[in-house]
This record gives C-alpha cells, structure tokens and sequence, in this order.
C-alpha cells in the first residue's frame, strides 16, 4: 500500500508538470485575446500591483521633492554668490565710466573710438551663389542706415554695409573676396596690443587672415583680435577671432597669423548695425583726411585701413 501511494505521488507530479507546461506553452502563444484564467490572473496581479505602487509612488514623489528642495537651495545659494559678483562688477563698471567721463572732461575730449549707436536688423535673405559673402537686412537709409556702417551680432563682428535701398541693406561679411576689403584690427597681447589688419580668409581653413604684423612682437595662439577703431569705419573694441596660428608672410618682413571668427557666419538672424558718432576716414587717401560727425557716419567713407 505505502508503494502504490509513493507512485501516485509520482503521477500527480508528472500530470502536473505537464499540466504546467501546456498552460505555459498556451500563455505564449500569438493570441489577441486572453483566457479566463490569464484575465483573472492579470487584473489581480494589476490590482496587487496598484496598491503597491500608490504609496510607493508617494514616499518616492516625497523623496524626490526633498532632493529637488536642496537642489533648489544650493543653486539659490550659487545664484545668490553671482548676484554678488555682478553687482561688484557692476559697480565697477559705474566707476570706469565716472572716470571716463571725467576724463573726457578733463581733456576736453567729447567722443570715443568706442561710440556708437545700435540699430537692430533681421536677415531677410541669402544669396546661395554668395552665402559667405553677403546679406540682405530688413533695415534701410530710411531707419538711418548709410554705407559702411559696421555690422555685428551678439559674438562679433561680421561685416560693413555696402549696398542701401530705402527699406533694405546689403552687407559685405568679412569672408568676401573682395581685395580691397581690410579690417583695422588690435591682438590684445599679454603685454601691449599689436596692430594689424584683416585681409581676406583662406576658404580651406574656413579662418580669416590678419596681415602686417610687425614682427618684432609676439604673437601668441589663444590671444584675442579685436577691431581698433583707426579705420574710421568700425567701433573700436568690437570682438573679430581668436589666433589659431602665427606665421610669417610670404617675403618674410611681417608676421601673418590666422583668426578664428568669433560671429558664425553660417547661421545669421538677428544683427547689430553700429552707427558711428565719431569720425570719418577716407580711406582713398590713407585716412589723411578727417570729417567730423555728430549723430551719423557720413556716406563717403570707403573701405577700412590703409591703401
């Protein structure tokens, strides 16, 4: 008798196991719908799992208020330390201007190099035969416009007008291959600034070329170019690059160095107009012959630096 159990224990196990793994084979099959079973054992477990997860999801809603609360806490803390060095930087920057102007006074000075007025401009259009060359701007000799008056965006600089219609204006972006187009520009060195001008871009290295260094100085890699104001045309101080090599130029008399723009010339919406409120050079003559001005760039100035 305990044999003939022993055995039957045995079936059963066998009659279950294969009753397990047809269910399991059937559970797998690609049906759209499910068995009783399947629906009952679903929707318990799913509603096992509901409860489960409500107030697991609470306490986890609670920690990560927590964490975000001291998150908060910690970047009002850097923003309150930045505030501070902003407002330190702003009085700083309220002093130089008090002092400058003083200055002026004191000299009798009235107007800077760095002056100018902003007018906001948008780009309407782009000629594919000309994309690295020129621009189209929503603004004209009816906003105030006038030739070559400096443009820029929020990086640097990018070019001077060249072309004004009523209501539109045509800007010349510094990649241009126009020859006679320069740049008077500073290298801002660790000791003094170093002249030199912008002349042209080299279209492999997609980098503008700074001219007629005086090779006494030295010129580092990593050292900002920045226009100087002496041309006549562009504001003084206004970003162009950052030197990305050095060399000499082709008789070996001066040094040339590349500049990696600042502005991106591949993506331009929203520009800057730079009205001049100083002078004007002719730059026909060498910039010999200065015109004073009072609001507006006169018309007849030609391209920036030296013939």
């Amino acid at each position: 008798m305990p044999h003939f159990f022993s055995n039957k224990k045995l079936i059963l196990l066998l009659v279950g196991m294969i009753f397990l793994v047809a269910l399991i084979s059937f559970s797998l099959r690609d049906r759209q719908n499910a068995s009783v079973p399947e629906q009952f054992i679903k929707d318990t477990v799913g509603f096992a799992q509901s409860l489960v997860a409500k107030p697991t999801n609470y306490i986890t809603g609670i920690f990560n208020d927590i964490n975000s609360l001291l998150n908060t806490y910690e970047e009002n803390k850097r923003l309150k330390m930045r505030l501070e060095d902003f407002a330190v930087l702003q009085a700083e920057v309220n002093t130089l201007q008090s002092e400058n102007e003083s200055l002026k006074e004191l000299v009798g000075k009235e107007e800077s190099l760095t002056d100018f007025n902003p007018l906001n401009a948008s780009v309407i259009a782009r000629n594919p035969d000309q994309w690295e060359e020129k621009i189209i701007l929503n603004k004209g000799s009816s906003h105030g416009v006038q030739l070559n008056m400096a443009v820029m965006t929020a990086n640097g600089l990018i070019g001077k007008i060249s072309l004004v219609t009523p209501f539109t204006s045509e800007v010349e972006l510094l990649y241009t291959n126009n020859p006679n187009y320069r740049v008077s520009a500073i290298v801002q060195g660790e000791k003094s600034d170093i002249f030199g001008l912008i002349e042209g871009y080299d279209a492999e290295r997609n980098e503008l070329i700074l001219k007629r260094i005086d090779s006494s100085f030295k010129v580092n890699v990593g050292e900002q170019v920045v226009t100087s104001g002496l041309g006549g045309v562009f504001p003084k101080g206004i970003p162009i690059g950052e030197i990305t090599e050095v060399t000499t130029d082709d008789y070996g008399l001066t040094k040339l160095a590349y500049v990696k723009p600042a502005a991106n010339f591949s993506l331009l919406e929203d520009v800057v107009i730079a009205q001049r409120t100083v002078i004007s050079v002719d730059g026909s003559d060498g910039g010999n012959t200065n015109a004073d001005l009072t609001n507006e760039t006169k018309s007849k100035t030609t391209d920036e630096g030296e013939e």
